[in-house]
């Protein structure tokens, strides 16, 4: 199960939203070990793409340097989906080398009148994809 705060479930919808039409993509990193999702870090799509995301591999060594630095780990990997459902492609699991990591899945395909949309967390190992429940918190126990 992820658990998320109300506070960073809204910063990933609205990078999301911001970003369409095309794909946003990012991470929250959280302590090693703890698997509780603490800071948000929105990146560039480097593809600027609709139906493709790619971080850019300057940015993400930086990321994983400071990320190293802090003793922080990817909590949370997330994009958004723009006109299909929040679930992995092929592309998606191909690109999951994360294990430990949740798999956050935004989709707006429905949202251009800020109407309903799909936030999904999944886990991707070895190819195999999970859905796993998502509990909103306002704040860590």
């Amino acid at each position: 199960m992820l658990t998320i705060t109300q506070a960073l479930h809204d910063q990933i919808v609205a990078h999301a939203r911001q970003d369409h039409p095309d794909e946003a993509c990012g991470v929250v990193a959280g302590p090693v070990g703890s698997g509780r999702p603490e800071r948000f870090i929105p990146m560039l799509n480097a593809a600027r793409s609709p139906t493709f995301y790619e971080f850019d591999s300057g940015d993400l060594l930086k990321l994983y340097r400071e990320m190293d630095d802090r003793d922080e780990e990817p909590v949370i990997i997330y994009h958004s989906h723009t006109a299909t459902e929040a679930y992995p492609s092929r592309t998606d699991i191909s690109y999951a080398n994360e294990p430990g990591a949740h798999y956050v899945l935004v989709s707006t395909a429905d949202t251009d009148d800020a109407g309903p949309f799909q936030f999904r967390s999944f886990r991707i190992v070895d190819g195999e994809i999970t859905e796993e429940e998502v509990k909103i918190v306002e704040a860590y126990g």
